[in-house]
């Protein structure tokens, strides 16, 4: 069974850095794309990042600037580095492929506390 495995979770401060992890059972390119969602408690699950296999990244408004992804292709794997932190950021973190969200397939997650 292919897997997503996603680490790297702390319990940081505001104004803080963190990098994620998210590491493929098999190459990183086979998913076409890799991307990165998170769930605040109470909230819905929302997109945070995304990466093509062309390079292309994409954020929305809220982390722009301070969120980037990319990837190391020999480790299988896709980074989300977190810049500046807030309160607002805490919430599990996921990684997925596009048919693993179609088809509502989500891993364990990681997860962010961002707390004074």
């Amino acid at each position: 069974q292919v897997q997503l495995v996603e680490s790297g979770g702390a319990l940081v401060q505001p104004g803080d850095s963190l990098r994620l992890s998210c590491t493929a059972s098999i190459s990183i390119f086979d998913f076409g794309a890799v991307g990165w969602y998170r769930r605040a408690p109470g909230r819905q699950r929302e997109f945070v990042a995304s990466l093509t296999n062309g390079g292309v990244d994409n954020y929305p408004r809220g982390v722009k600037g301070r969120f980037t992804v990319s990837r190391d292709n020999a480790k299988n794997t896709v980074y989300l580095q977190m810049r500046d932190l807030k309160v607002e950021d805490t919430a599990v973190y996921y990684c997925n492929s596009p048919r693993g969200v179609e088809n509502d397939e989500w891993g364990r997650g990681t997860q962010v506390t961002v707390s004074a």
